[in-house]
């Protein structure tokens, strides 16, 4: 890809694409701009923390990395994917400063806040492509409010290989660095399955995968997903259930900037008091529609996505979860793919809304009981 004038605008000029099912057609997707660089992030010894039932933990410190280059890109679109345990994404040469400051603070803050720790790096898109791979990138929505990137080529995959074996490694902030992580929330409840059991499901090419093979393996198994009700979506019709105080308060506070934590937390108990008083009637206020922002959220919801490889969290009936397995372990025995997947009764969200006056709110959903990071596990366990 050659490096021109349109390289800091680059993102924002693909074209969008609504059906699923077209995911894998590689004319959505365009070559990142050779100057550009991919930010990787994962927390270390995740299965740990998941083995303890910080899930909710896990995936806050993931869903702060894109809160925190976002906000440090002043909302500006860019490329992003969320990976339940971490979140991978990809800058212009213009915003690398702001993100690698986001970035590093986020770490800081991950471990100082949540307990954990997170590694990042960053890798130019020509170390990925001295490899012989590629980045290329698609735009998806699925709905009118929102688009999520996907990405294809096998270099995000790589760079995240390479960030795990310490390559490109990008220190962290100082301890006490905070990054503005406005708009970053937990408030809703788990949400149980309605159809049966959730299941988190990672598929990736075998090594020696024809590439024709593994994109009919995939576009079956999504012609298999979309057969049932809403696609899978793990999100009611009526949104995620919610209680007062929510059970991601402290995460919430922790988030927040100014004054001790202790006072934090009681101007967000009076504010989230007035929000969920707000939800539960159905209060419509300074141009705020509960109604409309409820159906947002239900389509807004992150559950599928390709990052060299499909990632769904789907609520979907016992039988749809054999059939589902059925058709990637056959497809592992002919050698097309690697799977993981692990089934658990409730899906979680993790939200990212720097403004509910607006439409483009976006909520990540993972597993409630281990989600990615568990399905992840099993696909290690396969062989190579």
């Amino acid at each position: 890809m050659s490096v021109g004038g349109d390289s800091e605008t680059f993102y924002q000029s693909i074209a969008v694409f609504r059906g699923f099912r077209s995911l894998m057609d590689p004319s959505l997707y365009s070559a990142l701009p050779d100057d550009w660089t991919i930010g990787v992030a994962d927390i270390v010894e995740s299965t740990k923390a998941i083995a303890a039932q910080r899930y909710k933990a896990v995936n806050m410190a993931g869903a702060a990395v894109i809160a925190a280059v976002t906000n440090a890109l002043e909302g500006r679109d860019f490329p992003f994917v969320f990976g339940g345990d971490g979140a991978s994404f990809a800058v212009a040469p213009g915003d690398l400063e702001s993100a690698r400051e986001a970035l590093a603070a986020t770490a800081a803050w991950v471990n100082d806040d949540l307990d954990l720790r997170m590694r990042i790096a960053l890798v130019p898109v020509a170390a990925v492509r001295a490899q012989g791979l590629d980045v290329r990138v698609a735009r998806y929505a699925p709905s009118p409010n929102v688009s999520y990137a996907m990405f294809s080529g096998g270099g995000l995959g790589w760079a995240e290989r390479a960030m795990k074996r310490g390559e490109f490694a990008l220190p962290a902030a100082a301890p006490g660095a905070h990054p503005d992580l406005t708009g970053l929330s937990c408030r809703f409840e788990e949400i149980p399955s309605a159809q049966g059991v959730i299941v988190s499901v990672l598929v990736v090419p075998s090594p020696q995968a024809d590439p024709v093979g593994f994109r009919g393996v995939i576009e079956d198994a999504i012609a298999l997903v979309e057969r049932s009700p809403d696609s899978g979506r793990p999100v009611p019709s009526g949104g995620p259930p919610s209680r007062w105080p929510p059970v991601g308060l402290d995460y919430e506070a922790r988030a927040a900037r100014g004054g001790p934590l202790l006072v934090r937390r009681a101007a967000l108990l009076a504010y989230t008091l007035l929000a969920y008083l707000i939800m539960r009637f159905g209060i419509s206020i300074g141009g705020f529609v509960p109604k409309t922002y409820v159906q947002q959220v239900v389509e807004n919801s992150d559950f599928r996505k390709y990052d060299d490889g499909l990632r769904m969290i789907l609520d979907c009936t016992p039988e749809l979860a054999d059939a589902l397995e059925q058709l990637l372990s056959a497809a592992t025995a002919k050698g097309i793919v690697r799977y993981g997947l692990f089934r658990q009764d409730a899906a979680m969200m993790t939200c990212f809304t720097p403004s509910a006056l607006r439409s483009d709110h976006v909520h990540f959903i993972d597993g409630a009981r281990g989600g990615y990071a568990s399905a992840a596990l099993t696909l290690k366990a396969m062989p190579a």
